[in-house]
């Protein structure tokens, strides 16, 4: 693994960015009348792991010109602490672009999580490699390490071409390739095969290649333990064969990496997960964690295991911080964790949950 050195960002994502509405004292969306907005999209949540943690990120992102969503959108992002750019495109009319809007409740006990999206006339959808300064990006300012998402590759035909535009760039100045596949079947509808070959090439790019429980076998093609079921501690030997799998067939990468979650009730869940590195394996079996809010706690995991990575530190902890991270996470109302420092993340990890005066 080599880092470039003097690089001006350890992270740069692309993403479209949203406004996701709660609603108050975890009410389903179709009973409430008080909701709270914050700014969302999966990738930023990966990286306010790593800006709160004081390392550079950058956004690459789209904005619809004088929108007030959009300067919501921006403000919030440098009070995240990371730089932005993106190009500013004309709504036209009350039919043109907007920013996606997301209705996601926190569920409850026994009633599960509902998410509802909104993304028609989402002003990201139209992004491309024109829209930014790449060789000021890769070769000028340098980038250590490039996040891209399954969620952006499969918004629109010109996201994907953008991810790999993206990917293709970043190994042409020595970047890092970390790739999330994040499947979502309802972005996948009509487009499964050309999906498949894109996200195919993408993770032959990758350095860095993870899934959650069910996207290597969704995003492509292996075959793995059903996701979702009871028990999942007793499939980690079958999670570990599928990742040996995905190694013999994208060799480029030296991470491999994958959660486990197992859903006791809205509240309560098992949280682990499995890290190879070269011939390592890393695991953390399935541990109790109580869940706030469950969205945004993969994308927790990601920016916890990337700024381990990105710190240097020894793959081991690389797993545990990525699970600490993770774990945090749920236990906020935003989507992406805001630590105040890696020591409340590693008391997480070490489930010392005192007072600290």
């Amino acid at each position: 693994m080599n880092l470039r050195p003097n690089s001006k960002y350890a992270l740069v994502v692309p993403t479209s960015m949203g406004i996701r509405f709660t609603p108050a004292n975890r009410q389903p969306v179709h009973s409430s009348s008080l909701f709270e907005a914050q700014v969302t999209s999966a990738e930023t949540n990966v990286g306010s792991i790593i800006s709160y943690l004081g390392k550079p990120v950058k956004v690459l992102t789209s904005f619809v010109k004088d929108s007030p969503i959009s300067r919501m959108i921006k403000d919030n992002l440098s009070c995240r602490h990371m730089d932005w750019e993106g190009a500013e495109k004309v709504q036209e009319s009350p039919w043109g672009y907007r920013h996606q809007i997301t209705f996601a409740d926190n569920g409850s006990g026994s009633r599960g999580p509902r998410v509802w999206n909104g993304r028609a006339g989402e002003v990201g959808r139209d992004m491309s490699v024109e829209d930014f300064d790449l060789e000021k990006l890769f070769g000028e300012d340098g980038v250590q390490i490039i996040h891209l998402s399954g969620l952006v590759a499969a918004v629109s035909p010109q996201t994907t071409q953008l991810c790999l535009d993206l990917a293709r760039k970043a190994k042409e100045y020595g970047t890092l390739v970390s790739f999330d596949l994040n499947h979502r079947a309802s972005f996948w509808v009509g487009r499964e095969l050309e999906l498949a070959d894109s996200f195919s090439e993408i993770a032959s790019l990758t350095d860095i290649l993870i899934g959650n429980e069910e996207d290597f076998q969704l995003c492509l093609g292996f075959k793995g333990p059903e996701a979702g079921g009871k028990d999942i501690a007793t499939t980690i030997d079958s999670f570990k064969e599928m990742i040996g799998q995905v190694k013999e067939q994208y060799p480029n990468a030296f991470v491999y990496a994958t959660t486990l979650r197992e859903v006791v009730h809205t509240n309560l869940h098992l949280w682990g997960g499995i890290i190879a590195e070269g011939d390592n394996w890393h695991v953390q079996a399935p541990r109790e964690i109580v869940v706030q809010d469950r969205i945004g706690g993969g994308d927790g995991f990601v920016g916890g295991m990337l700024y381990a990575i990105l710190s240097g530190w020894e793959p081991e902890k690389w797993l545990q911080f990525g699970w600490a991270s993770g774990a945090m996470v749920t236990t906020f109302l935003t989507d992406y964790g805001q630590p105040a420092d890696e020591d409340q993340i590693w008391s997480i990890w070490k489930g010392n949950a005192r007072v600290k005066r």
